[in-house]
């Protein structure tokens, strides 16, 4: 039986800032492609029946960068609809709502929580018939894909609250004795050789 391995896409200037980013389809920041880069390393060699990515720039050029060829984009991977609260950061919304929180509320003239979690239901059962052949991987978003990861588990999609994850990190779901857990979660991949900080030249 074959894992999901989620990869979430590089830096975004948005990304950077903590401001919600859905619809909104920016690129990637120098930083962010030097992320996406890095995951070809830790990527080199796996062999993956599929590879589905959201349709947004950001997911695409992570996947390009990553040098793993997409095989479709699905609408069902992008990124949470921040509706009205696109762009700003919780912080600024709290200003005015104090007691907001997206994994509860969702966003005011975007998706609730349960909207979210359908679709992401709807990836989870596209792909698992897949895992028969062996790994997919999914390159998202990080709201969408937590939700994914509290689903895959068996857990409501307000439960990907408890998921952090990080930019450009690898994340695995899998089995243990026939059950579907999390087999590893929001884990960083070392910059590649040529970026790390020439130690040796300071004194």
């Amino acid at each position: 039986m074959g894992e999901i391995l989620l990869i979430r896409h590089g830096e975004t200037a948005w990304s950077a800032s903590r401001r919600h980013t859905s619809y909104t389809d920016l690129e990637l920041t120098p930083d962010g492609e030097r992320q996406a880069r890095a995951l070809a390393t830790a990527l080199a060699g796996r062999d993956l029946v599929r590879v589905l990515a959201s349709p947004r720039r950001r997911a695409l050029r992570t996947a390009d960068l990553a040098d793993l060829r997409i095989d479709a984009t699905d609408e069902d991977l992008a990124e949470w609809n921040y509706g009205e609260y696109e762009g700003r950061t919780t912080a600024d919304i709290h200003e005015t709502d104090p007691g907001w929180n997206i994994w509860t509320d969702g966003c005011p003239g975007g998706e609730s929580p349960a909207q979210v979690g359908e679709r992401l239901d709807r990836v989870l059962a596209r792909i698992t018939p897949l895992l028969d052949a062996g790994t997919v991987a999914l390159v998202g978003h990080a709201h969408s894909l937590r939700v994914l990861g509290a689903r895959w588990i068996g857990l409501p999609p307000a439960a990907g609250g408890l998921l952090r994850l990080d930019t450009a990190t690898l994340s695995l779901l899998g089995h243990e004795h026939g059950r579907q857990v999390i087999l590893r979660w929001n884990q960083p991949v070392p910059p590649p050789p040529a970026t790390a900080p020439d130690r040796a030249a300071r004194h």
